[in-house]
């Protein structure tokens, strides 16, 4: 793990995004609220906070962070059948956030996965990715 003892104590924030592919049928259940396990975002949003507050627990050389907030958001697209998830992430610390936005991206879309699987085998994750970083040493980072 790396030492950051001598790092300066800054703002941190990271974003991230990703989206789950999912066929009309379901689709209609995830945003109609007609899922059998309960509200499929609801519960995903809660999953994907957890998520960001325990990364340093599954990612093995991430430093425990001291999170000052945790936001996922939603953005359903009809047109594409898809679920865009977007995570924000903050802190005041010695090290960045990228990772545990970049997990709470990918536990709230596995989250949309296993409440819906048993209605669609085909389901398809992608595109997560860090769409925007500021704080730190290396300086600022949106995505073009």
């Amino acid at each position: 793990m790396v030492d950051v003892s001598d790092k300066q104590t800054t703002f941190r924030e990271a974003v991230a995004c990703g989206i789950v592919y999912v066929n009309a049928d379901t689709f209609k259940i995830i945003t109609q609220g007609e899922s059998k396990k309960g509200d499929v975002l609801a519960v995903a949003q809660v999953a994907g906070i957890m998520a960001a507050k325990r990364t340093s627990d599954i990612i093995p050389m991430c430093h425990p962070i001291n999170i000052t907030g945790v936001n996922i958001s939603f953005t359903p697209d009809e047109k594409r059948n898809a679920i865009e998830i977007t995570a924000t992430v903050r802190s005041k610390g010695e090290t960045g956030v990228e990772m545990e936005a970049l997990t709470a991206v990918s536990v709230t879309a596995l989250t949309i996965y296993d409440m819906c699987k048993s209605v669609q085998k085909d389901i398809i994750i992608g595109d997560i990715q860090i769409t925007k970083k500021t704080g730190g040493k290396s300086g600022d980072y949106i995505k073009e």
